[in-house]
């Protein structure tokens, strides 16, 4: 699975305690085998494998974060 930059992933109640209690994540930057990420409300940011990434999505421990779609979808396309 490929995770582009900019994107934010919601983290479920469950894995709160591994992000320093942070409600989102987002991507800054991803290398081929790593994720480089910050924590909403600058709680912190981190790294890990791609791998682990792609599992904890699988396991719905971070789901995308449908505001942020919405909201990007809504500035690029503009009916004049």
């Amino acid at each position: 699975m490929t995770f582009e930059k900019g994107t934010e992933y919601k983290i479920a109640q469950t894995a709160k305690g591994h992000f320093n209690s942070a409600e989102l994540l987002t991507i800054i930057r991803q290398s081929e085998k790593t994720i480089q990420f910050t924590l909403g409300n600058g709680k912190g940011h981190g790294s890990m494998p791609s791998e682990h990434m792609n599992y904890l999505v699988n396991r719905n421990e971070l789901t995308l974060n449908k505001r942020a779609l919405l909201n990007d979808g809504a500035n690029e396309e503009k009916i004049g």
